[in-house]
């Protein structure tokens, strides 16, 4: 274990195809200990099967391999080790990758760790079949009713692979599905020693994660509070967490713009937590509740008072499914009277599709730059819409068959003509696209073996 008496890890990616420019600025300015990157969420894993499917090397986050080359000096230099679930759905084929740039970078001795074990889908048919139902978490049904269709099946897991590799003295770990704040939790317990009944601190390393895993939206990206007053959104820093044994600060670097503040800390530190009591991880249950975060200094806020209790006896499974196609297509109308004629527009063709005996599981129809963000709140009141400059008509169908998605494209184009007036085509013609769907479901922790390898790169 270290003798590190404070642990700086900064949260380098957000999603698959953030900007890399923040990890860069935090690992030749930023001080680090560790960084971690954060590339994965369920529609992500079903999108990179899709690709392994089409070409065996594929089904990982390319672009952290382009981050790998841009960083791997700087790291290695600097004693920087990183952290990325950015092995999707093909680990292994990202660790190939990964030995090359080590091997062009010529250095030597150099570990990756990577995880591999949360890939279900091959052993899906065999638990079925000893009774395991994974009921939806959302609509109670059995898998079994879309068993011919399932693209992927993967396990949300924690800490114990990464806990592992870091025990072998990885310097890059990589990994499929693993949780966005496990990869920031790991470090933490592995340096400070925390055991895994230390719920407290396990649920601050959480929280640390949970606040840098969004990369700028937790350092005045998409801040709601005061977004005109964000110095340098041009040059956006994301959020670095120092952490010592009794202390917790989130700020970034002074190279970068963005802003960390109070109600930026906040903003993130409610994202997607459903009960602040009871927010549920693979590695504890974490409560805020009574959580404090204070501005300390320009650019630092610290957290307070994070409680945490045992963690859930089951995994989170997120299966993606073959859920039919899709068209979605546009027609744009200009004032005058820009929403009747959009109106006008799609009653015309509901009633084509009417007679063409359409069948659709799902429709929508929404009018751009009036309703289709705030639904039926957005203001209604006629003198408004009759002035808008223009409202872009969006209609959109899921269908089981291809061949009732195909009914709807060879009707829109020819409404710039045959219509209301003012219309025109937007966005090219429509096509056919593959819909995937999400089923939530849970697995028995003791039914998921994952496993901890670590492979030494000689330059």
């Amino acid at each position: 274990m270290s003798a590190l008496k404070e642990i700086s890890i900064g949260g380098g990616q957000g999603f698959w195809g953030d900007s890399p420019d923040a990890a860069i600025d935090m690992v030749q300015n930023g001080n680090l200990n560790y960084l971690a990157c954060d590339y994965l969420a369920e529609l992500t894993m079903s999108i990179l099967q899709r690709q392994k499917n089409r070409n065996p090397e594929a089904g990982y986050a390319r672009d952290f391999v382009d981050l790998f080359s841009r960083i791997l000096s700087d790291c290695h230099k600097n004693g920087i080790r990183i952290l990325a679930n950015a092995g999707g759905v093909n680990v292994l084929a990202l660790v190939e990758k990964l030995k090359v740039v080590v091997k062009e970078k010529g250095i030597a001795n150099y570990k990756i760790g990577y995880v591999l074990g949360d890939d279900l889908k091959e052993d899906l048919p065999r638990l079925m079949a000893e009774g395991h139902e994974f009921i939806n978490s959302d609509n109670g049904k059995k898998l079994v009713e879309i068993q011919d269709k399932i693209l992927n099946a993967n396990v949300y897991f924690g800490r114990e692979p990464f806990l592992q590799c870091l025990q072998q003295n990885a310097d890059v770990i990589v990994s499929g599905r693993a949780s966005d704040s496990s990869l920031f939790l790991s470090p933490l317990m592995y340096e400070f020693g925390w055991k895994d009944d230390d719920y407290d601190n396990i649920a601050r390393g959480i929280i640390v994660g949970h606040l840098l895993e969004c990369g700028g939206q937790g350092s005045g990206g998409n801040f709601e509070y005061g977004w005109r007053d964000v110095p340098d959104l041009d040059r956006l820093g994301f959020p670095i967490a120092r952490v010592s044994e009794d202390k917790t600060i989130i700020t970034k670097t002074a190279t970068s713009g963005g802003l960390v503040s109070e109600e930026s800390c906040k903003e993130q530190l409610m994202y997607e937590i459903h009960d602040p009591a009871n927010y549920i991880t693979p590695d504890v249950v974490a409560d805020i509740s009574a959580s404090e975060l204070e501005q300390i200094g320009k650019d630092e806020v610290q957290l307070k008072n994070v409680k945490g209790k045992k963690r859930p006896d089951t995994l989170k499974l997120s299966i993606g499914y073959h859920a039919g196609y899709k068209v979605e297509t546009y027609l744009n109308y200009a004032w005058p009277d820009a929403y009747e004629k959009a109106q006008f527009a799609s009653e015309i063709i509901m009633k084509k599709m009417k007679r063409k005996n359409l069948k659709v599981e799902d429709i929508r129809i929404d009018y751009v730059g009036l309703n289709a963000l705030h639904l039926d709140v957005a203001n209604m009141d006629p003198e408004h819409v009759k002035n808008l400059n223009e409202v872009l008509l969006r209609i959109a169908i899921r269908t089981d068959t291809k061949e009732e998605a195909q009914k709807l494209i060879p009707e829109i184009s020819p409404l710039q003509l045959n219509g209301p007036p003012g219309s025109s085509f937007f966005g090219g013609r429509a096509r056919i696209q593959p819909v995937i769907g999400l089923w939530p479901t849970l697995i028995p922790r003791d039914m998921v073996q994952l496993s901890a390898h670590v492979v030494e790169v000689d330059a």
